[in-house]
């Protein structure tokens, strides 16, 4: 095993704890990957508690969903993530992309149950940091169904929620996957204390053109970000510059 690979393992177990520290996951739930090459993908187990993970028990598999490490002790009863298809479409359609994390942050998550459209533009931050974030429809936990919900639409966002279930983030490194799940959960914390004070206001259009100026600039935009931004702020037939 070589650094990278030794490092990514210990970062992965340590964004576990943290998953479980600030309850954006309980149990066995959740899951985490991270690109080791072209061709080989470093997950977390199924079944296994992720707030209390080892590095030892992590697992390799190929871009076919094939375990290809050799089995230890420590790792040999484990299999791979059940959500592990829905991990390898992100790599499929992003080279980017270098680290996923599927969470069950419950704010941002309570907040799919009645149908919040979280491609609002309110949150300065969020619009820079996540873009617009989409929701899928809802499909069965730990199936291929998960994989075809976010299908369409993870070549042009980094942060999705799924419906009734948890989130999907994406970044160029494991790190800042887990980071762009923290500030979904905070802004989602955001938005449900501004609806019991009466509901958010949505910034305005000039308002929001200088937010995907910097985005633009931080090289955070994705393919079609002027044209979805421009539809969620009611202008039809236009795009934002």
């Amino acid at each position: 095993m070589n650094a990278k690979e030794q490092s990514l393992r210990e970062e992965i177990c340590l964004i576990g704890r943290l998953m479980h520290q600030k309850q954006y996951i309980d149990g066995s739930a959740g899951n985490i990957s991270a690109r080791l090459d072209d061709n080989r993908i470093l997950a977390t187990p199924s079944g296994l508690a992720k707030g209390f993970m080892s590095p030892e028990q992590l697992i390799v598999v190929d871009m076919n969903a094939n375990r290809v490490d050799e089995p230890t002790d420590t790792n040999g009863h484990l299999v791979p993530t059940s959500e592990i298809l829905m991990h390898l479409e992100c790599y499929r359609q992003r080279e980017d992309v270098q680290g996923v994390v599927h969470a069950h942050p419950q704010t941002a998550v309570a907040l799919t149950l009645v149908g919040y459209d979280f491609r609002r533009c309110i949150i300065p931050e969020t619009v820079i940091l996540l873009g617009l974030v989409p929701t899928t429809p809802y499909a069965t936990p730990a199936s291929a169904e998960n994989r075809d919900a976010i299908r369409n639409l993870i070549a042009e966002h980094d942060a999705i929620m799924l419906a009734h279930h948890g989130s999907l983030t994406v970044a160029g490194s494991v790190w800042d996957a887990y980071l762009r799940l923290e500030t979904l959960e905070h802004s989602a914390k955001t938005l449900f204390m501004a609806a019991q004070l009466g509901g958010p206001r949505e910034l305005p259009a000039h308002q929001v053109q200088k937010l995907l100026a910097l985005r633009h600039h931080l090289g955070l935009e994705r393919p079609g970000d002027p044209m979805r931004f421009a539809e969620a702020l009611g202008l039809q037939g236009e795009a934002l510059p």
